[in-house]
């Protein structure tokens, strides 16, 4: 339930902020990935407008060095679970049986790395990647990895950019 302290702290100096920094990277992110995309395979730019939204929300933390240490997450991360499909689809066609197979490849590679922090972002670009594969059955797998990585670059940075411009090392919102 909405009450009168909820709105009081959202209209908070440091609410407002919140509220205007994801508004940002929505309103930066999305046009820049699908821009990006659109040049290189017009069919999936709106996704990677989208997965640049997407990763740019997901970076956005509520301090600085918060936003700093999950962009290190989403950009390796989706390196990873990029890597793990685009070998996958070079291969084989997509089937849930080979997703989920690639998701568990991923995770176990997460695992023997020493990063497992990073297995659930990673995990979900497999997803991403291997849907937008079946999706654009045309489009290179490899293409389609290496898209979807620079998508959540594009993303990462965009939440990094906004928390340079409106840094808060310290209040958790």
């Amino acid at each position: 339930m909405i009450d009168k302290e909820t709105i009081t702290t959202l209209f908070h100096r440091f609410g407002v902020f919140t509220v205007l920094q994801n508004a940002v990277v929505c309103l930066v992110a999305y046009p820049c990935g699908e821009y990006s995309t659109g040049i290189f395979h017009g069919e999936s730019a709106s996704m990677g407008g989208l997965w640049s939204l997407i990763s740019g929300l997901v970076v956005l933390q509520a301090t600085t060095r918060d936003t700093w240490t999950s962009a290190g997450l989403r950009v390796l991360g989706t390196f990873i679970g990029a890597f793990v499909s685009g070998l996958y689809l070079s291969f084989m066609p997509f089937s849930p049986v080979g997703m989920a197979i690639s998701i568990g490849v991923t995770i176990a590679l997460c695992q023997i790395l020493k990063v497992p922090e990073h297995s659930r972002l990673a995990a979900i670009t497999v997803a991403v990647i291997m849907v937008i594969s079946h999706m654009n059955p045309t489009l290179n797998p490899a293409m389609n990895a290496v898209l979807r990585f620079g998508e959540a670059c594009i993303g990462s940075v965009t939440a990094l950019a906004i928390v340079f411009v409106t840094p808060r090392s310290e209040t958790k919102s």
